[in-house]
C-alpha cells in the first residue's frame, strides 16, 4: 500500500485527489495539509511514502517545505511537487532539494497517479514539457569539476556505461536493448550506480553526469529524446 499525504491550499483540489486515490487499490491517503508548515509537520508525524506538495501555499511555500521535509534526519518520504506553473526556478529549487518529481497540474488524473507510483518506488519523474530546459540549464550553468571525483572509480566499466546512458535520457528498456541484457540486469546496474555515487535518483544522475563533464555538452544543441521515468 502506498501511503500519501496531500498538501494544497485549495480544499477542492485535495478532495478531488483524495477521491481519485480512493479508487486505487494500492493507495491510501493518510492525511492532508493546507499550507507548507502543516505539510512539514504532518509528514514528520505520519511518515507517508509520498507527500504531494503544491508550489504556492501560505505560511511556507511548497519548495521550502520540500527542503524542510527532505533535510529532516531519518526522512524516508518521497516528495512530488505539483504546480500550475513551469517556471525554471521552481524546477531547479525542487530538484536541488531532492524532490522526486516536478509535475504540472494539467496532467490527467491517470498520469498523476502513475507519477505517485514512480516516486513511491524510488524513481524520479519530471514533466516532459520542462525536461529539455532542465538539462540545458544544468549543462550550461554548472561549472565542470577540475578533476574526476574519486567515487567514479568505484563504478565498473558497465556501470559507467549505464550512467552515460541514463544521462542520455535512456529508459531501462532502451539501455537493455543497447547493452543486450535484460531489464532486471539494468535495474540492478542503475541501483548500484546510484548507491556508489550517493545519488538520490535518475534525475540527479543526469545532473551529476553533466556537472562532472561526463557528457559532451555541445551535443545538447541537437535533437535528443526526453528523459523518461522508470
Amino acid at each position: 500500500m502506498i501511503r500519501v499525504l496531500l498538501a494544497d491550499d485549495h480544499a477542492m483540489f485535495r478532495s478531488g485527489m483524495r477521491a481519485l486515490l480512493d479508487t486505487q487499490p494500492d493507495f491510501e491517503c493518510v492525511g492532508e495539509a493546507s499550507d507548507g508548515r502543516e505539510a512539514v509537520a504532518e509528514t514528520a508525524r505520519l511518515r507517508p511514502d509520498v507527500t504531494v506538495l503544491d508550489v504556492r501555499m501560505p505560511r511556507l511555500d511548497g519548495l521550502a517545505a520540500t527542503e524542510a521535509i527532505l533535510s529532516a534526519p531519518g526522512n524516508d518520504t518521497r516528495v512530488l511537487v505539483l504546480t500550475t506553473y513551469d517556471a525554471d526556478e521552481y524546477v531547479y529549487r525542487a530538484l536541488r532539494a531532492g524532490a522526486s518529481g516536478f509535475l504540472l497540474k494539467s496532467l490527467s488524473p491517470e498520469e498523476l497517479v502513475a507519477a505517485m507510483r514512480v516516486a513511491a518506488r524510488g524513481d524520479a519523474l519530471i514533466d516532459p514539457s520542462v525536461t529539455r530546459r532542465l538539462v540545458e540549464h544544468f549543462a550550461t550553468s554548472l561549472e565542470p569539476r577540475a578533476a574526476e571525483p574519486p567515487e567514479l572509480a568505484r563504478l565498473t566499466s558497465r556501470e559507467r556505461e549505464v550512467l552515460l546512458l541514463i544521462a542520455d535520457a535512456c529508459s531501462n528498456a532502451e539501455i537493455a536493448r543497447r547493452l543486450h541484457v535484460g531489464e532486471e540486469t539494468v535495474k540492478t546496474h542503475v541501483s548500484r550506480v546510484l548507491a556508489k555515487l550517493g545519488l538520490r535518483d535518475r534525475v540527479h544522475a543526469v545532473v551529476y553526469a553533466y556537472q562532472n563533464d561526463l557528457v559532451s555538452r555541445p551535443n545538447l544543441k541537437s535533437p535528443e529524446p526526453e528523459m523518461r521515468h522508470r
